[in-house]
């Protein structure tokens, strides 16, 4: 199975991560006076995969990833969702987290990720996405240098 995901639902393609930031992308929900209802029909999650593993050289690297919303195309003043937060050895490459996104919970028009890392030299490379949960499990990553014959 061969599964894709909309380019315009991707927060971050192969994002380095060295320091906190925020996603590459938003996802732009439109007008916040309108309720939104992101995930009512089927409920939706955000997909990280991790493209090159955590690096946890010293031992001391944390990593976070927060689901947030805010007003602002650029992220500012989010209000945090969900957390996901795992060690460095839960972060091998092609590891996936999932952060299912609250029905009900999205009030503000733009939707994103901060990425919250601390220690001596956190270090990763993530991709992102929105995907319906269905679709979730039949989504295979697999580490990159591969070789297929």
């Amino acid at each position: 199975t061969i599964m894709s995901y909309d380019l315009q639902l991707t927060l971050s393609d192969a994002q380095a991560v060295t320091a906190d930031a925020v996603s590459t992308n938003t996802i732009d929900l439109g007008n916040p006076t309108v309720k939104n209802e992101i995930g009512a029909g089927e409920p939706v999650s955000v997909v990280v995969t991790v493209d090159v593993g955590a690096d946890f050289t010293t031992g001391d690297e944390t990593y976070a990833f927060q689901l947030i919303q805010s007003a602002n195309a650029n992220l500012s003043s989010p209000d945090v969702l969900e957390v996901r937060t795992l060690t460095a050895a839960q972060l091998v490459a092609a590891t996936q987290v999932v952060i299912p996104i609250p029905i009900g919970a999205v009030t503000k028009r733009y939707l994103g990720l901060n990425y919250d890392v601390g220690g001596t030299t956190p270090t990763m490379t993530i991709t992102a996405f929105v995907q319906p949960n269905s679709m979730i499990q039949q989504h295979k990553v697999y580490a990159k240098g591969y070789t297929v014959s």
